[in-house]
């Protein structure tokens, strides 16, 4: 079981994507944006971040780019997720982020990406992969 912090500004979203990856075996701390997203890693030191890309007080993007440029969290698998992200957007790339899942996604393919990030266990700089 692995622990992950979810960052979801849609209630509904948050609620349904926390109980997927709930069912699927990993606990979850959901929380509604990304300033308590961050304190929450720096808390629990999770396994893998999933945030939305467009958050209330810090977006997802420096929730990323911040992770990044902590030592403590540098390596901390960090999936992007957004329903807005257009094709040549850098941002993700930019900031390191490990993966990309493009909402709405099927459950199925939140967690086999939630799992193949796991599995690789942290961050490698490349660019990141999208899902589906």
């Amino acid at each position: 079981m692995a622990e992950i912090v979810l960052a979801e500004d849609d209630d509904d979203i948050r609620a349904i994507t926390a109980a997927v990856l709930h069912k699927a075996g990993h606990h979850v701390r959901a929380v509604p944006d990304g300033a308590t997203a961050l304190r929450e890693v720096r808390q629990r030191r999770p396994d893998l971040v999933v945030t939305n890309i467009e958050l209330p007080v810090t977006t997802g993007i420096d929730v990323c780019r911040k992770l990044r440029a902590d030592p403590a969290t540098a390596e901390l698998p960090v999936l992007l997720v957004s329903g807005g992200l257009l094709p040549g957007d850098d941002r993700p790339r930019d900031v390191r982020a490990t993966a990309v899942l493009a909402k709405p996604f099927r459950h199925a393919d939140l967690t086999t990406c939630v799992n193949k990030l796991l599995q690789a266990g942290h961050t490698d700089g490349r660019a990141p992969v999208a899902y589906p």
